[in-house]
């Protein structure tokens, strides 16, 4: 290969610039070259072994031992033998160093070789790493991102929970169980009224067998007396031998610690997004020959490893062939054609913007509905009436969320975009469905806790008669949405999935089964789930401090559900597309369901005033005066360094020159 790549070089004494390989012209091989360290081409200073020459080899040898402090030899784009020569050239110069310069050189070399071995050893702890390789074999880099974007939502939950945990659940279980010399500091009694205080646990004394079964899928009964919900922690703090721990402060900065977690964790993988869609998507042609000839792996001996990085490649390729496809018949459009193409998208988005005003005005009512009837008692109520009461908010949002999609996704393909671009305009429509939904809910609730109907709320603040614990209810309605979604995707996979494949199958002679069609995987639909879910998990977890873990459980649950049910009841895409440009994509829908979830926990928190019945709140007026009452704690040099970092005047420009 050599001697070969020697002939086809250019003979140097014919042109001035140094003799190049024809192998390094191609496309494939400047990407790579980019994407490694820069080899410079400058001359040699004064004490280096090297000196300057006229020859290309010289200077890249000059380059390479200048950088070779700071870079390994194998990120180089060389062969064996020169990577050996100039290894044995770093040892050389070695030789010449001073013992203290020797030891720092060989103590980074150690510690790279540490961090690059236990990089290697992290890759193989990941979570489901041989499944979701199997996946993107199998179905594709676009399916593969979805379980991956369902990994890191795991992760995700995974750390919210252990904030919550340590700052507010950890030092109330080691005094609940006398783990340690601790006791609960009481919430002092303040001149409230006391028809305030009154908190009616809404249980029955579970009279009926099927009481368990309501108070597991609602929260309410005995669930509602749990460290499940906000309602328990009512206690001022925990005393131990030497400090007393304020919950209230704990509680208050656990729900800004996994927001700001959250928020600094997705913008960070939406950098990285973005940098891989600026490399991705300089030139086309360039990307066909980085797959064709540098997109194989020969560090593969394994077979069927083999066989899944041919499958991968395949799709990409599919992709990329689909996508010039949609871009050539775009260009070959005709002004009549062009016309009636956006004429139509006009008429079609009118229809997209009717059902969502229909849903909108449907989940209106149910909420309205449900909050009305909730002051009838259970003991009343049959088994069926009770549930449809309880959950009729919720199945509502889940009908709405179930059907829009299969419209949305019907509608688009009368559309005529590319595969790329019609998969961000379905999660489009279906992100602004799905969230708006919960803004519905939450807008809902929140106008009938601070209204009254026939007395005033000044007494409270809020309707203290119908929400006595209005962040226990809130919390309770978070939490039957994250249930009956997960029981929503288990009895679709089980009772519409699986019987379709078997349709399908051993029925496929049916016309209607030959209309219906074997199950594709939807991957906007399935990424606005968990985004859908994991909205919830955000603007739930204050209220509900255990809801994180429900929702790592869930992922944990959907993943297996989903892998299950695409192996053996899908099929791959007809339409074939890349997702790599669609997880930056994944990643910004996220992200606005994280700044929804911080606006109304923002306002809660802020502007609604805290129950006086239950919670750590309940000697303010709002969530956020434990702050201020904090800070008067301080002496009062830091106190003036708070308010005036807090003040205007700094954080106007401050803000204006990070800007």
């Amino acid at each position: 290969m050599d001697g070969w790549a020697e002939n086809l070089s250019l003979d140097s004494g014919c042109f001035s610039s140094p003799p190049v390989n024809f192998l390094q012209e191609l496309p494939s091989y400047r990407s790579i070259a980019r994407k490694r360290t820069t080899i410079p081409t400058r001359e040699k200073q004064s004490g280096t072994l090297l000196k300057p020459t006229d020859s290309y080899s010289s200077q890249l040898e000059g380059g390479i031992t200048e950088n070779i402090n700071s870079q390994s030899i194998r990120k180089y784009a060389l062969n064996i033998s020169e990577k050996r020569r100039l290894r044995n050239i770093q040892e050389t110069q070695m030789k010449y160093l001073s013992e203290w310069d020797q030891w720092k050189r060989y103590s980074s070399k150690s510690w790279k070789r540490f961090i690059g071995k236990a990089r290697e050893m992290t890759t193989h702890l990941e979570l489901w790493r041989d499944d979701i390789r199997s996946i993107e074999g199998k179905f594709g880099t676009g399916i593969q991102s979805y379980f991956s974007f369902l990994r890191f939502l795991v992760l995700l939950n995974l750390v919210i929970f252990m904030i919550i945990f340590m700052l507010v659940l950890l030092p109330v279980l080691l005094t609940k169980y006398n783990i340690t010399n601790s006791t609960f500091v009481l919430i002092p009694s303040k001149d409230t009224d006391v028809q305030c205080t009154v908190y009616p646990i809404s249980s029955s004394g579970l009279i009926y067998f099927y009481s368990y079964i309501i108070d597991l899928l609602s929260g309410t009964g005995f669930l509602e007396e749990t460290c499940l919900f906000y309602g328990h922690y009512t206690i001022d703090g925990v005393k131990f031998q030497n400090f007393t721990y304020d919950l209230p402060l704990a509680y208050l900065l656990s729900t800004i610690a996994y927001l700001a977690l959250s928020l600094l964790w997705i913008v960070k993988r939406s950098v990285e997004g973005f940098k891989i869609n600026l490399i991705r998507s300089e030139e086309h042609f360039q990307s066909y020959c980085n797959k064709i000839f540098a997109g194989w792996d020969f560090c593969i001996t394994n077979r069927s490893m083999a066989d899944l990085k041919h499958s991968s490649l395949r799709y990409e390729l599919r992709a990329d062939l689909e996508e010039e496809r949609i871009r050539q018949k775009i260009a070959e459009r005709t002004s009549e054609e062009t016309i009636r193409i956006y004429s139509l998208r006009l008429f079609l988005n009118c229809i997209v913007l009717a059902v969502l005003a229909a849903c909108f005005y449907a989940i209106y009512r149910a909420t309205i509905f449900s909050q009305e009837h909730m002051k009838k008692e259970i003991d009343k109520m049959v088994f069926g009436e009770n549930l449809l009461i309880l959950y009729l908010p919720s199945i509502v949002i889940t009908l709405a969320n179930f059907i829009t999609p299969m419209i949305f996704a019907k509608i688009i393909h009368y559309e005529d975009y590319s595969p790329g671009f019609e998969i961000r305009l379905t999660i489009l429509r279906c992100v602004f469905m799905r969230l708006a939904t919960i803004c519905v809910l939450v807008f809902t609730l929140g106008s009938k806790i601070t209204s009254c109907d026939n007395y005033s709320c000044e007494l409270c603040g809020y309707n203290q008669k119908l929400y006595p614990c209005w962040e226990t209810q809130v919390g309770q309605e978070m939490y039957k949405l994250m249930i009956f979604d997960l029981i929503i995707i288990l009895a679709v996979t089980l009772f519409v999935d699986f019987p379709r494949k078997l349709l399908v199958t051993y029925c496929s002679s049916w016309k209607l089964v030959q209309c219906w069609g074997q199950q594709e995987f939807a991957i906007p639909d399935n990424v606005l789930g968990i985004v859908y879910g994991q909205t919830i998990c955000w603007i739930g977890a204050f209220f509900s401090p255990l809801l994180p873990a429900i929702a790592t459980l869930k992922l944990i649950i959907i993943f297996y559900v989903k892998e299950i049910s695409l192996l053996y009841t899908c099929r791959p895409s007809p339409r074939q597309f890349r997702a790599s440009n669609s997880n930056f994509f994944f990643l910004l829908v996220l992200l606005i369901g994280l700044c929804l979830a911080i606006i109304p926990l923002t306002i809660s928190m802020a502007r609604v005033p805290s129950s006086k019945a239950c919670g750590p709140f309940t000697n303010f007026n709002t969530t956020w005066e434990v702050v201020p009452k904090t800070v008067s704690t301080f002496p009062s040099s830091l106190q003036s360094l708070v308010h005036g970092v807090t003040s205007e005047a700094f954080a106007v420009p401050f803000f204006m020159i990070i800007w």
